[in-house]
């Protein structure tokens, strides 16, 4: 009996490959959808829009972009998900898909065991951007306006748990700095009213920052991670500036349902390569910011490993923190 039913399973996983084979082969015949965890406005959707006409090319289908909002990008994550796991329903999400592990502890999902990743895509700088008439114009200048007795300071982010809340507290925890947390839905929306100086300083991302910047539209006072930023090349990093537990990073990733046949994970992944691989994609990318994974982490593997080693550091920094989730 037990040989019989080893013997059961060994002819099903075999039929299963062979099926997930030969329908990769045709895949896809259809348009794919390509969830983005935030509205339009902010370095998620910008990702995925320089990537789509590429990414689609290589596919032979077109990639429809789906903005999502909502939940530090977990609504987003939840519909995903519960998507079929066919190969027509992918996401974009970042590290905020790996701190709502701890932050949502009522979520439907889990990200390791209902995703399978796809392929990492960049590593977006951020800078510390504030409104245009804010007075300092250097980072010392910021510090010593902050810690002004009676100062209120209000900090606009794209929502409790996306990488800009995490990394503005992270930040003004580092600075012993209290603050008023202005918390909106997606970068778009925390943009716009920075601009028109409703609030004071927001993270925002580089490829979003640099233009605005470089108009005099907004102020910026370091970047937010591991290196500097080539399109801003005279903003310190906040390692160089003192605070080293402040060189995190700002990851894309492109993930499925889990399911999906490794043979379409595998096609998808390729599809993703070639275009990263475009010319136009690799200056967009590089001036605004995002650096390229080496080749060595270009497989769903790479991704799955930084998924899990994320999800281990950002549920430290939520608990050591006490940020709290909806």
């Amino acid at each position: 009996m037990v040989v019989a039913r080893a013997l059961a399973a060994a002819m099903l996983a075999a039929s299963l490959l062979t099926s997930g084979a030969a329908w990769a082969q045709s895949y896809p015949t259809r348009p794919v959808t390509l969830i983005v965890a935030f509205p339009p406005g902010g370095a998620d959707d910008a990702t995925a829009r320089i990537l789509q006409d590429p990414f689609q090319k290589a596919l032979g289908q077109p990639v429809v972009v789906e903005n999502i909002g909502g939940a530090g990008g977990m609504i987003a994550a939840a519909k995903a998900a519960r998507a079929e796991p066919d190969g027509y329903t992918i996401m974009l999400h970042q590290d905020a898909l790996a701190a709502g592990m701890a932050l949502y502890p009522n979520r439907t999902f889990d990200a390791e065991k209902d995703f399978v990743p796809i392929g990492l895509v960049n590593i977006t700088g951020n800078t510390l951007a504030a409104r245009p008439t804010l007075p300092p114009n250097n980072f010392n200048e910021l510090l010593r306006w902050m810690k002004e007795p009676g100062q209120t300071i209000r900090i606009g982010h794209p929502g409790v748990g996306s990488f800009g809340h995490l990394a503005e507290v992270l930040i003004f925890h580092e600075l012993s700095i209290k603050t008023t947390q202005v918390p909106y839905r997606g970068a778009g929306p925390a943009l716009v009213d920075l601009l028109g100086g409703q609030v004071d300083i927001g993270p925002i991302s580089a490829v979003v920052a640099r233009p605005l910047v470089q108009s005099g539209k907004l102020k910026a006072y370091a970047v937010i991670g591991k290196k500097r930023v080539a399109a801003l090349p005279d903003l310190p990093t906040m390692g160089e500036l003192g605070y080293k537990k402040l060189d995190v990073d700002f990851w894309h990733m492109l993930l499925a349902p889990a399911g999906t046949p490794r043979p379409i994970v595998d096609k998808l992944n390729a599809a993703l390569r070639t275009a990263l691989a475009d010319p136009k994609v690799r200056k967009t990318y590089a001036d605004g910011g995002m650096d390229e994974y080496p080749d060595s982490e270009e497989t769903p593997e790479a991704a799955a490993t930084l998924l899990k080693n994320e999800i281990k550091l950002w549920s430290e920094v939520v608990r050591e923190n006490n940020i709290a989730g909806q």
